[in-house]
């Protein structure tokens, strides 16, 4: 059970108690406490946090005409925010960005990810790969920056970080945001600390960014105090937190540091990287919409599978419109992220994972029609052409008439609602 999965069970526990006192605060209590130890975060930190939960909800009472669950959901809400620490606001203007951290904890593909970010909002970027422990560091932030469009600089067999970071400066005085990535140890030592003060040095950063990787849950504080302590750091960079369970840990633990978190990644792809927000971090934990972020991943998803905006338009839903939304769809990463920010985190593994195969096998299908066929589902019942879609799509005759007979159903429904005066124009909108 993940950490949003946890708090979301025993809030429903609350909001089925028909009196809120303090045995069932107190129970309240306890779930919470094993849903954030099972997340790694520090037991100290967890004690405090329902210490803190239990006395304001006993000690207080609920605004008028606020029920006793929505209170107290706000006061977990309130508290999970103070726990994770403060949102971050990156300001667009030129910057110098040192990336510091240990092996493994994702500081070169947050190079390319942090690089790409400011570019997109109208910054020109650049890396520079002061990384020269790492033998695959070169090639991988010079094969990172070509993806994303951004500018490259590294001196392959130099094994002066120093003197990389000086020559980097020059060769990219032009640009308005620079990031430096620098080589990472198993453990920060004297030779990693000294090496950083080298670079420091010569890069003048202006920002100074731990990169820390989410599994590492509460160990998190220990690395933020040990790299502040050594070189300074201005806050830190979580990454993996769309695949580990400690991430909640790791927040907390860099927060109790007073090492803000300043970005967070959420995915492997390049655009999978945000600032930090915790009022959507905690939304997403108990189950709030996030249509902002669904909006965006649409935007962004629709670029990246290079669909011009007029291919988005239903005015008729056929195979070739319905290829376009699941060409969109595929972009827009699991299902589970999606219906997450459409507020319904719990969808049943099992119904989520089936759903992400039926949709992969009907794209397949589509794919194997003629153009006619998709302007035309009436073509589909001629015969020979359902075992020709199913041989060039590796699928059976009998998934491609499943497809026919979801498609005609869906039809109905998109029909009826065109009646809608509105329906065109939201939908358009919303896309």
């Amino acid at each position: 059970m993940d950490l949003g999965e946890g708090i979301r069970k025993a809030l429903a526990k609350i909001t089925r108690s028909t009196i809120i006192d303090a045995k069932v605060i107190k129970e309240f209590n306890k779930e919470l406490q094993k849903t954030l130890i099972s997340a790694d975060v520090e037991i100290e930190l967890v004690l405090k946090f329902t210490k803190d939960i239990e006395e304001k909800a006993l000690k207080s009472k609920p605004p008028a005409g606020l029920a006793p669950t929505d209170y107290i959901t706000n006061i977990v809400y309130e508290e999970l925010v103070s726990l994770m620490g403060a949102t971050y606001v990156p300001k667009l203007q030129k910057k110098k960005i040192l990336l510091m951290g240990l092996y493994g904890s994702g500081k070169t593909t947050s190079a390319a990810k942090l690089a790409k970010y400011y570019q997109d909002r109208g910054l020109s970027a650049g890396v520079i790969c002061c990384d020269v422990s790492r033998p695959a560091a070169y090639e991988q932030l010079e094969t990172l920056s070509k993806s994303a469009n951004i500018s490259f600089f590294g001196m392959k067999n130099e094994k002066g970080a120093a003197k990389i970071a000086k020559l980097g400066l020059e060769k990219m005085k032009d640009k308005q945001v620079l990031i430096c990535d620098t080589s990472g140890r198993s453990a920060l030592d004297d030779r990693l600390t000294e090496e950083l003060k080298e670079v420091v040095k010569e890069f003048s950063p202006d920002e100074k960014a731990l990169v820390i990787s989410a599994d590492i849950g509460q160990v998190a504080g220990r690395q933020a105090r040990a790299f502040d302590s050594a070189v300074g750091i201005s806050g830190v960079i979580v990454t993996k937190m769309d695949g580990s369970g400690k991430g909640g840990g790791a927040l907390s633990a860099a927060n109790a540091a007073n090492a803000h978190v300043m970005f967070i990644g959420t995915g492997e792809k390049l655009a999978n990287i945000e600032p930090y927000n915790s009022e959507k971090f905690i939304g997403g934990l108990l189950g709030m919409p996030d249509i902002a972020s669904l909006v965006s991943n649409v935007q962004e998803a629709v670029k990246e599978a290079n669909i011009k905006p007029e291919e988005m338009e239903m005015n008729e839903l056929n195979f070739e419109s319905f290829y376009t939304q699941l060409k969109a769809m595929g972009k827009m990463g699991p299902l589970k992220n999606v219906f997450g920010m459409m507020g319904a985190p719990d969808m049943p593994k099992e119904a989520m994972e089936q759903s992400e195969e039926k949709l992969k096998k009907f794209k397949n299908i589509i794919a194997s029609m003629t153009k006619e066929e998709r302007m035309d589902e009436r073509l589909l019942h001629e015969p020979g052409r359902v075992k020709r879609i199913a041989q060039g799509s590796g699928t059976t005759e009998r998934d491609v008439h499943s497809l026919i007979s979801d498609f005609n159903k869906m039809k109905k429904v998109f029909d009826s609602l065109k009646n809608d005066r509105n329906f065109k124009r939201k939908f358009a909108k919303f896309m």
